[in-house]
């Protein structure tokens, strides 16, 4: 753990986020906070309650979790000067109004609205139960060189207290001319001012809030600048071209860059960031990438990622590119080879496999995900037999589905090519990205994957063995890793170079995914999966397939979340000895409004949601068409079936529930790419569009067009006789 690092809001467990330049806050403790005047007011000139209040929520959650929060605010002289206007205003004559003269003495006003900041401050930290106080420094004062011995002492009293330093300039009687006129001095701004404080009392980190998100290449409102997440001197400093300073304050972005190369250069890293949103102090300090962070190191990092991501993407479709050019044994022979190899390195995959099972259970994650992504005995060979399948289907690339005369010596055709590059973002399950390597190459898309956190050994191993596999003719970057989540978001920005993007995962994720990128997305929102008993079903049937569908992989996308049962079923022997089979396996029941009142079990909140793996819904439907209008109303559009021995009843299910498999007398298990032959599958899509249920490598093709001709042209269709004949494809 590191010196900050106890846990709650930006502990550990929130460093998912993380980008691999910020880990070093996870030791940071003892941080300086500067709050420009833009944060600190509105555009009236008036104090921002909502900013200055959130600013005060974050600064007590830093307190309460162990870091000391030193805090250095502008505003006074803006909150001075909207005092004194006001006050100069109500005691005008009728010949001031006339003539008004507004301009104001930047020392009164700072005098003015320095008592009326703190007491601002005292007042919401008051509220969160937070002690703060308030030091008054000028430039004079650091001349003294006494005054930083005493500086430090009276500091850190006040944060082994708990107490939150407040400093500001005290510009009312600073020897400047003027607070926004004079840059001389040992610090000339709050900027300044907080790099001094921040080297004098040995602060681990400085944050700069200002009101744009960060440093850009370029003005902020010009749509062609980029935010700049790692400042390198020798690389930014002559290309930013700054925009105007903000409204208020007295440097602007150009102080702030020049106070935090400061500091970075004296050994404190320092981060600009947005004041206007409200956890931007929390992000920072869980090392998520936002702001611009200006590192004494940042020079030796590779800061480019996202010329990276388009780097990984453009590669891999040049990659795809040369895959396609190979013949259909050529490419037979890759998937051969790659089978092999993971035969070969099952004990070093296994043995990486074991390590992400030790960290996962040292982090306490849930069973449901241990399990997922856990490589049992024999389950390299299993995978391997499947990518020997996968070589042993008809060659999908250049086939015709489609052959038509157009006219005579005219000849058109359709025919099967690949989509291009591929975005596979997986959680938890290592498998998946075997799975979804072999189907790429057998559909001869390119291929970047990114998987869970949790299973980063597993997956990284595992992409080793297959790239090395792939020769150089080909190329090994055909298929990239991406190792940060960070790289996501680049990478869905990539629209021009990645062509579908398919996430497998949680609700979460792929809700995240959709709303993020313009690129299309192919997967399922949730697996909220029904199992319909009809009154005609015969029960031994009924139980063999609802505890299979439960209890067989309770945490796989297909597994029943409800169970559906006609009324007639109701307290019958067959079901009690139904239930009493899944309470027999940990199965937890809830029950709709006439279960619950019917068999006392415990209430559903929602038929929308899913609930623990180990959880199942139940309840009573009048008849088949009441079971449809539930599953219609409440389903994902998954997988639902109906157990019955009534043909009509059967039909009117299969043909009326709108979902991407509807299963009759089957296990919703059974919905699974390998088992329905395709090999094996790249994910379950429940949308209308492309493909639908498990895709395969059928669902990772698009199709072109070729026509064949002999000098035609169409010249306004004079002289052309149209056929449109259909032709055979041999």
């Amino acid at each position: 753990m590191g010196r900050g690092g106890i846990g709650g809001a930006v502990g550990a467990a929130d460093m998912e986020n993380s980008d691999s330049t910020r880990c070093f806050v996870r030791d940071v403790k003892r941080i300086v906070i500067k709050v420009g005047t833009a944060v600190v007011t509105g555009q009236n000139g008036r104090l921002a309650m909502g900013r200055l209040g959130a600013l005060c929520e974050q600064v007590k959650e830093l307190n309460f979790q162990g870091y000391e929060v030193i805090l250095v605010t502008s505003g006074a002289v803006g909150v001075g000067r909207q005092r004194l206007k006001y006050r100069k205003l109500i005691n005008s004559s009728f010949a001031d109004l006339q003539n008004p003269q507004l301009d104001l003495d930047g020392k009164a006003c700072a005098a003015v609205g320095q008592s009326g900041l703190m007491a601002i401050y005292d007042t919401l930290f008051s509220q969160l139960d937070v002690t703060s106080s308030q030091l008054l420094v000028t430039d004079r004062d650091f001349r003294d060189p006494s005054f930083g011995h005493q500086l430090r002492e009276t500091v850190v009293s006040l944060l082994d207290l708990k107490v939150i330093p407040v400093f500001n300039e005290n510009d009312a009687i600073s020897t400047r001319k003027a607070p926004y006129e004079d840059s001389s001095g040992i610090f000339w701004d709050n900027d300044s001012l907080a790099t001094l404080l921040a080297k004098e009392l040995d602060a681990d980190l400085l944050i700069m809030l200002s009101d744009v998100e960060g440093l850009f290449s370029g003005p902020p409102s010009d749509p062609q600048s980029k935010i700049i997440h790692t400042y390198i001197n020798d690389k930014h400093g002559k290309l930013i071209n700054f925009g105007e300073k903000s409204r208020v304050g007295r440097g602007g972005m150009q102080a702030k860059v020049a106070a935090a190369v400061c500091a970075a250069s004296k050994g404190v890293p320092a981060v600009i960031a947005s004041g206007f949103v409200v956890d931007s102090i929390i992000k920072v300090m869980r090392g998520e990438k936002i702001g611009t962070l200006f590192h004494n190191e940042a020079n030796v990092w590779d800061c480019s990622k996202e010329v990276t991501s388009h780097e990984m993407a453009v590669a891999a479709r040049d990659c795809s590119r040369h895959l396609q050019n190979l013949s259909s044994e050529e490419r037979k022979k890759i998937l051969l080879d790659i089978a092999d190899a993971l035969v070969a390195n099952e004990g070093l995959i296994l043995s990486e496999n074991e390590a992400d099972l030790a960290a996962a259970h040292d982090s306490g994650y849930e069973k449901s995900l241990i399990s997922r992504m856990t490589l049992k005995a024999g389950k390299i060979t299993s995978l391997a037999e499947s990518i020997r399948s996968i070589a042993d289907m008809e060659d999908p690339i250049s086939h015709t589905v489609k052959k038509t005369e157009v006219a005579k010596d005219l000849v058109f055709e359709k025919m099967y090519c690949p989509l291009g590059v591929l975005l596979i973002i997986f959680e938890s399950r290592p498998d998946a990205l075997v799975q979804i390597a072999a189907l790429a190459i057998r559909s001869g898309n390119g291929l970047l994957l990114k998987g869970g956190k949790e299973a980063m050994r597993s997956n990284t191993i595992l992409h080793k063995v297959i790239t090395s596999a792939i020769p150089d003719v080909v190329g090994k970057k055909l298929i990239g890793l991406v190792k940060s989540k960070d790289e996501i978001a680049d990478l869905l920005k990539l629209d021009d170079v990645i062509d579908l993007v398919i996430p497998r995962g949680s609700n979460k994720l792929v809700s995240q995914i959709k709303a993020a990128t313009k690129i299309p997305v192919l997967g399922h929102a949730d697996g909220i999966c029904h199992v319909y008993i009809d009154k005609s079903a015969d029960m031994n049937m009924a139980k063999r397939i609802v505890m299979d569908a439960k209890v067989d992989y309770p945490a796989a996308c297909n597994a029943m979340e409800t169970l559906l049962v006609h009324k007639d079923l109701n307290k019958t022997e067959g079901l009690d000895d139904l239930l009493m089979g899944l309470a027999n396996e940990g199965v937890v029941i809830y029950g709709g409004p006439v279960a619950h009142d019917t068999l006392k079990v415990p209430k559903v909140d929602s038929f929308h949601h899913e609930y623990s793996s180990m959880a199942c819904t139940l309840e009573f439907v009048d008849d088949v068409q009441s079971a449809i209008d539930h599953i219609n109303r409440y389903g994902s559009a998954h997988t639902d079936c109906i157990i019955t021995t009534d043909k009509k009843s059967a039909d009117t299910f299969l043909q009326q529930v709108d979902s991407a498999a509807v299963f009759h007398n089957a296990s919703t298990r059974f919905c699974d790419g390998t088992r329905f032959g395709l090999g094996a599958e790249v994910g379950i899509s429940t949308g209308r569009i492309h493909a639908r249920g498990p895709v395969g490598v059928d669902g990772l093709l698009t199709t072109r067009c070729i026509l064949r001709g002999s000098g035609q042209v169409v010249n306004g269709d004079k002289g052309v006789v149209y056929t449109h004949k259909e032709l055979p494809l041999q």
